[in-house]
This record gives C-alpha cells, sequence and structure tokens, in this order.
C-alpha cells in the first residue's frame, strides 16, 4: 500500500524535479553561452542605466530575468551558478523591470562600471541643471528608454511653466532637440500656450530616427498632452516615426529643422541662444539632445559634398550603388551587411582598427557571411584619406587605393555634448558604478 502511494504521488513529483532541472540547466546554457560571445566580443559595459545583482542576496528565482522586456530580442539577463547575472550588459537600456521584479531585492541600478565612468548631468527632482533655467530630459540625463523621454519631457515643461516669468518679450523656452522628450515637451509646451521654439539639427525622432530601417523598439504607454495615452509596445522604427509624424500633422507643433545650437549664454535676465541660423532670448532652455550629440567626423577633404551621411535611413536608396561605409561598431556593420543586400550594390567596409570586437556577434556573422558571399569587401586597418565626386582614397596596408564611389556613410560614433555643457555651466558627475 505504501509503495503505491509513493508510486502515485512520488513519481510525478520526480518526474517535475528532473523537468526542472533539466530546463535550468538548458536556459543556464543559454546564459554562459551569451555571457561568453559578449566577453569574446568585448562588450563589457553597459551603456546607460543598467543592474547590479547582489550574489549574496539573489536566490536565483529567474523573476528578473523573465521581466526584462528586451527580451526574447535580447538575452540581457541570464542564471549562471544559480546566481542572476547581467550576461549581455550592452543590450541593457535600463528600463528596470528587473529590479522592481526581484522578490529578495537583490538588485541595485547605476550608471557606469568600475573601470569605464558614465558622465551625467547632475539634475533637481524637476530636471533643472546646476545652471537655473536650463532644464535636461531624456537620454542625455541618463535615461535611455522611450517612456521615460516622453515623461521627462512632459514633466519638465510643467516645471518650467509653473515658475515663469509672466512678462517680457523673451521667449518663454527654447528645446533643443525633436527626439521623444523634446518632441513631448513641443507639445506639453503647445499646450500651455507658451512662447516657444523647438530646434533640430537632424529630424524629428532624434536617436530613434538614426535606427537601422525596420528595426524593432522597446516602448511603454506614457500620456502625451495634444496626444493622449501613446501604448506602442512592440513596432517598428517606421511606424513609430509614422505616428510621431501624425501627431505632429494633428497639433501643428512646430519644429525648426537642420538648426543646431552654437552656443547658450546667460544675459542677467536669462539666455541668448546661437544657432546657425539666428539668436534666441528666452527665459528657459531645456536641452533634450541625447548622449549621442553631434556626428564624429573623418576630418578629410570631401567630407563635405552631398554623397557623405552620418545615419543609414534606408538600404534600399543605395541599390546599384558603390558605397563606401567607415566604423567598427554595431551601426556600421548593420549599415554595411543591410546596404549589401540591396540589388547589385558593392559595398566597401572600411575601419581603421584590425578587427571588430567591440561589435555583437551576430553583426559581425552578417558582415563575415556577406563578405564570403562576395557582396561585400572589408578593409580592416584602414583609413579614409580623401572623398571625391566618384572615387575615395583609402590607406591600406601601406598602399593608397583608389575606390570608386557614389555615396558615403560614416558611422564613426558621435562626439558626446559633455564639453558643451561644461561650457554652458553645467555640472557633470562620471559615475562609476553607482546610482
Amino acid at each position: 500500500m505504501d509503495f503505491l502511494i509513493y508510486l502515485v504521488y512520488g513519481l510525478p513529483a520526480l518526474l517535475l524535479l528532473v523537468w526542472f532541472v533539466r530546463r535550468r540547466s538548458r536556459l543556464e546554457q543559454v546564459s554562459v553561452r551569451a555571457h561568453e560571445d559578449s566577453r569574446a566580443a568585448g562588450l563589457h559595459d553597459p551603456m546607460s542605466l543598467h543592474p547590479v545583482i547582489d550574489p549574496a542576496r539573489c536566490i536565483g528565482c529567474g523573476s528578473c530575468v523573465k521581466a526584462c522586456p528586451e527580451e526574447p530580442e535580447h538575452h540581457v539577463l541570464g542564471i549562471i551558478g544559480g546566481r542572476a547575472q547581467l550576461v549581455s550588459p550592452t543590450d541593457c537600456i535600463g528600463h528596470g523591470a528587473c529590479k522592481a521584479a526581484c522578490p529578495v531585492e537583490a538588485i541595485s541600478l547605476v550608471f557606469g562600471t568600475e573601470r569605464r565612468g558614465a558622465e551625467i548631468p547632475v539634475l533637481s527632482p524637476h530636471f533643472e541643471t546646476s545652471v537655473p533655467g536650463i532644464f535636461i530630459a531624456g537620454e542625455l540625463g541618463g535615461m535611455g528608454l522611450i517612456r521615460n523621454a516622453l515623461e521627462q519631457g512632459r514633466q519638465a515643461v510643467e516645471a518650467i511653466h509653473s515658475g515663469r516669468p509672466k512678462a517680457g518679450d523673451r521667449l518663454d523656452l527654447v528645446i533643443v532637440g525633436a527626439g521623444p522628450a523634446g518632441f513631448a515637451a513641443s507639445l506639453t509646451a503647445l499646450s500651455k500656450r507658451m512662447r516657444c521654439v523647438t530646434i533640430e539639427q537632424e529630424s524629428l525622432g532624434g536617436c530613434v530616427f538614426q535606427y537601422p530601417r525596420g528595426k524593432v523598439v522597446m516602448t511603454s504607454p506614457a500620456t502625451v498632452p495634444l496626444v493622449g495615452k501613446v501604448n506602442l509596445r512592440h513596432t517598428s522604427k517606421e511606424a513609430l516615426l509614422e505616428f510621431w509624424q501624425e501627431c505632429e500633422r494633428k497639433t501643428g507643433v512646430k519644429v525648426n529643422y537642420h538648426e543646431r545650437v552654437d552656443d547658450i549664454s546667460g544675459d542677467g535676465s536669462g539666455f541668448v541662444v546661437k544657432t546657425t541660423r539666428g539668436t534666441y532670448r528666452t527665459h528657459s532652455v531645456l536641452l533634450a539632445i541625447g548622449r549621442r550629440g553631434s556626428p564624429r567626423k573623418l576630418g578629410v577633404p570631401g567630407e563635405e559634398l552631398p554623397k557623405v551621411v552620418y545615419r543609414l535611413i534606408d538600404p534600399e536608396q543605395y541599390a546599384g550603388q558603390h558605397v563606401l561605409v567607415v566604423g567598427g561598431g554595431d551601426s556600421a556593420l548593420e549599415a554595411a551587411a543591410s546596404v549589401a543586400e540591396s540589388a547589385g550594390t558593392n559595398v566597401v567596409l572600411s575601419y581603421r582598427g584590425d578587427s571588430f570586437e567591440r561589435a555583437k556577434p551576430r553583426n559581425r556573422e552578417r558582415v563575415t557571411s556577406a563578405e564570403h558571399g562576395g557582396q561585400l569587401r572589408v578593409m580592416l586597418s584602414s583609413n579614409v584619406k580623401q572623398i571625391g565626386a566618384d572615387s575615395v582614397a583609402i590607406e591600406h596596408t601601406g598602399r593608397i587605393l583608389k575606390v570608386r564611389n557614389d555615396a558615403v556613410i560614416v558611422n564613426a560614433g558621435g562626439v558626446l555634448p559633455s564639453d558643451f555643457l561644461r561650457r554652458v555651466g553645467i555640472y557633470v558627475e562620471t559615475k562609476y558604478g553607482t546610482s
């Protein structure tokens, strides 16, 4: 009788335990592979706010892994050795859902690491900098999420509106940037009938506009004035930008595109904002320019030609052309591989380094596949020396090679705006793994 009871109740429990152990083992193997791939590629340091797990507190329940909104597209967190670990640091964009999901409070959210500091402007709870009257919202303040940027843009303008002077011939506000934070701020200012000018050096969407074509972006619900609740979870770059463009048309909000800020200075009563088009006198300034700042240029003759761009919008526009892509990071490899897939293209990928060690494995695999297929030529340890109307001069293996060319895409990263912030007088703190 006892044997029968053990058989009826014990066997299912044993089978369940075996299933759990095997499943846990498979998941750990996936985590180990992702971690090894990241380390092999040199991708050790998170780009923004990220979790730090206390192994003494972690119970290895996996709640943080399940809560991460980047899954399954990116394997950010995993379980190794029975404890949670950040296995793919550069894929983390600071959702913070892992911290909220942890049942034992083993997770802290921090900026930077012990070996790589993150420069973050010091802000008040209302997003005001150390210079009274200048505010920062969005990615520049350390938060990389679209939802956070939308909320911060709205909240910052509400704070500016509540404390603005009621008289004078100045603008109430100059908003710099039309990414998620700047766009939400512009709509908020319009809803409150503020005298406001929004300046954007490129196009609507900011960092989202610079994503490769078709790349999926993550967002969660946010409330935006004049628009209402924005409830887009998993969507493409194109769909999100189309939604914002429709909001721009319906609300009538105005943005001065292709205008860049050169200087911001105080004049005793407010600020003077000098741009490539003119000068604005304003009581307040909101910086929503992102952390990428201005694209890093090559500094070579011919770079001013119209065929030179600093982001890939649509690979298909290069069909049938000879294209040079410059850079060794993920954006450069994604651009080169995507353009190489367009019909009739001839693509050269030039990088000054001797390997693509900081690029993600899947992007390196795409480039290798395109190279083996004859769609792409990789030139490592090379430098662009001159850009001509129908060719480029590239230094490679001690020789200057002249390569036929119709278009150049430079993906050499961006110049962080830290120097600009310091010049304006804004205090910037370097964080090494602290909140």
